[in-house]
């Protein structure tokens, strides 16, 4: 059978629920397009994790990655897995299979783009379980256009830090616009698989920086860019040199100098069958639960930001914004009707659209009451409908509308039912701003 039609036979058409009952109140976690869910396959009754990608651009984008990868792109059913520590066990036989599970995917041309342990997970807690790769949020067929700057920090490579640096300066104007953007390919992930057997080698990275920053530190980027790591004799005197070597061919800036998977895959160290009795000292430190904290809150801190496209809001003069609802009002605003004035600064209008503005303080204060010192929340009410009365009288929808609010022109003199009287106002601005068809 063809490659393409085991790949059509994999992709289901029938609902998830005619095989899996998944559990909707235990989440395993949440990625960038969804979250993590329990459910158990009804033939087996064996647990797994389901994904779940909501409907929208980014989701796509990794439905379709995942198809290439031979999942259902509804959502991916992996065994259910074990939590991160657990890969702090032997490091070279681990480190041999998350390079399968990437060399996987670099036959594909698929470039995960953010690798770390949090995403290399056992399928169970035998000792040749399987490593799986997950969290395909980021990933993306390496075309040659690799160049978007999303990473977290720790195992970000020199050349996506570079796409990120270009892509700053060109927005802010300090460089001109290269009409060849700089990009990056997939060698990124072995750099981030370098990092990973580092940091399972001692339990902890080789690029950080001793100042915690919503950004990533200066120094801890100037690093990175280096390629500047040491191997400290404390934890390292007990690491075999095969160990470290393979670290330093992942850890080149340069990525035609850096290990391809396959050269990972062929590396002695990964191949060694000798049983060794090092003990390495990145289980003790996972087993300090201030360690974890302080790298947990780092994590958390830096993936604030480096999660998410560096976006910055500026907003447009009234003037020249080609919005469809300011569009309306500035037509609506030529023609003032009942009382109601919507303001046009290009047609001159020296009372703005006030008329508007205080209908919906009315609004404002029924669903979230505020009052200033010194008065309550009814006196508050009193003012601003007083307010909203002085530039809307003439209004008849809302004159006969607070009749029945008991209103007299300066006050309520019973007690108002909030809701009920935001939705009336809510009806006198839509009556005001929605425009008649001619007589």
């Amino acid at each position: 059978m063809s490659e393409d039609s085991d790949m059509e036979k994999a992709i289901k058409e029938t609902s998830i629920l005619e095989e899996y009952s998944i559990n909707w109140t235990q989440k395993l976690g949440a990625g960038i397009s969804g979250p993590v869910r329990v459910c158990v396959k009804k033939s087996t009754q064996e647990r797994f994790a389901l994904k779940i990608l909501l409907d929208r651009p980014k989701a796509r984008n990794e439905g379709s990655t995942l198809n290439c990868n031979g999942d259902d792109g509804r959502g991916r059913a992996i065994s259910q897995d074990q939590p991160a520590p657990a890969l702090y066990r032997e490091a070279s036989q681990p480190s041999n299979k998350a390079a399968l599970a990437l060399q996987h995917c670099h036959l594909l041309n698929i470039a995960h783009r953010d690798l770390k342990p949090e995403n290399l997970l056992f399928k169970d807690n035998s000792l040749d379980a399987p490593v799986k790769l997950c969290d395909f949020g980021f990933a993306k067929v390496d075309q040659g256009d690799l160049m978007t700057p999303q990473f977290t920090p720790y195992y970000v490579a020199p050349q996506v830090l570079e796409a990120q640096r270009r892509h700053q300066k060109e927005k802010s104007g300090i460089i001109p616009t290269s009409p060849t953007p700089y990009t990056y390919n997939k060698s990124c992930d072995l750099w981030s698989l370098g990092v990973i057997i580092y940091v399972m080698l001692c339990g902890y990275p080789p690029f950080y920086s001793k100042h915690h920053s919503r950004t990533i530190p200066k120094d801890m980027r100037r690093k990175i860019m280096t390629g500047s790591f040491e191997f400290p004799e404390e934890e390292w005197s007990q690491i075999s040199e095969m160990a470290k070597d393979v670290v330093r061919k992942l850890l080149k800036v340069k990525p035609e100098e850096r290990l391809t998977v396959e050269g990972v895959l062929d590396h002695p160290w990964l191949n060694s069958t000798e049983a060794l009795d090092n003990v390495l000292p990145s289980a003790q430190l996972m087993m300090d639960k201030a360690v974890v904290a302080g790298i947990q809150q780092a994590h958390a801190e830096q993936l604030a930001n480096m999660r998410i496209q560096d976006l910055k809001v500026s907003l447009k003069p009234l003037h020249s914004v080609n919005n469809p609802i300011l569009r309306k009002r500035k037509l609506l605003g030529t023609k003032p009707k009942d009382g109601i004035y919507i303001h046009d600064h290009e047609n001159g209008a020296e009372d703005s659209n006030v008329a508007l503005e205080k209908l919906r303080d009315v609004i404002a204060q029924c669903i979230l009451p505020q009052a200033g010192k010194g008065e309550n929340e009814d006196e508050r009410l009193d003012e601003v409908m007083q307010e909203a009365w002085k530039y809307n009288r003439e209004c008849k929808l809302l004159r006969d509308a607070l009749q029945g609010f008991s209103w007299n022109g300066r006050g309520f003199t019973d007690k108002v039912d909030r809701l009920k009287l935001a939705e009336v106002v809510k009806q006198v601005i839509e009556e005001q701003t929605v425009p008649h068809e001619p007589q």
